[in-house]
């Protein structure tokens, strides 16, 4: 299951039952649980902490030193969680010491020469396309959509259910459940056929389309837009996940 021709420092922690290829790169203080599968000439760096049943294919480097000036060497680290699917030339940089570690979920799928920057933090189940970068401290939502070659400022929070339209740039926060897209980058509807196929019911797609007509369509401000919704709208889990995604938005949200 491990290739001779693979190196693997004598103090990394290999879980059971996992699969290292030929001319793959495997440093001190690292941990690999059980049922990975590590292609040939794949990097897993120090630092790096993977969980159980991810396949990481071949050029995929994990637990690089961050892209920042202010990095000092400290101690972090790249924790990815469980049955991702890395591919191709995917790179996933520590953290640094803003928070000490750079987070992938469980059951994604991050596609071929994506970035993952210091200190973001990407949720369960997304589909991040080719060649999408990701700057410092970016936070990507549970079951976000971001097509290729989309390019995301530091410190923007993606929400989850969402899609990102290929090629769009976003300097702004993205609330949950929408589409987005256009150049520049702004609110393109609701994900319905997204939100379907994740099992919403026709009532509570109603009740999220209602919310960003007040929001987007009513010519209100976004603060009355907000009280209008807490004032008018039923109280449910996808409305308050919408209002407090964007009261707590630290750079603003798209238009």
């Amino acid at each position: 299951m491990i290739s001779s021709l693979a190196y693997i420092h004598p103090n990394a922690i290999i879980g059971k039952n996992v699969e290292i290829g030929p001319f793959a790169y495997i440093e001190d203080n690292v941990v690999i649980g059980d049922n990975n599968v590590i292609m040939p000439h794949a990097c897993i760096m120090s630092g790096a902490r993977i969980g159980n049943g991810n396949k990481i294919f071949p050029g995929a480097v994990i637990g690089a030193v961050p892209q920042d000036l202010k990095f000092r060497g400290e101690e972090t680290t790249a924790e990815i969680g469980d049955n991702n699917l890395i591919r191709e030339n995917v790179t996933i940089n520590r953290g640094t010491a803003s928070k000490g570690k750079t987070v992938v979920g469980n059951n994604n799928l991050l596609m071929e020469s994506m970035h993952v920057a210091h200190d973001c933090v990407v949720g369960n189940g997304c589909i991040i396309g080719n060649s999408t970068k990701f700057a410092g401290e970016v936070i990507i939502e549970d079951n976000a959509i971001i097509s290729g070659g989309v390019l995301v400022h530091q410190f923007c929070r993606i929400g989850g259910y969402g899609m990102l339209q290929g090629g769009c740039k976003s300097p702004k926060d993205i609330p949950p459940y929408i589409i987005a897209g256009r150049e520049p980058i702004a609110y393109c509807g609701i994900n319905i056929v997204g939100l379907r196929r994740r099992n919403f019911s026709n009532e509570t797609i109603e009740q999220i389309h209602d919310a960003y007509r007040i929001i987007y369509q009513s010519g209100l401000n976004v603060s009355d837009a907000l009280k209008k919704i807490k004032d008018e709208m039923p109280k449910t889990k996808e409305i308050d996940y919408i209002v407090s995604f964007i009261e707590n938005s630290q750079r603003g949200i798209i238009k």
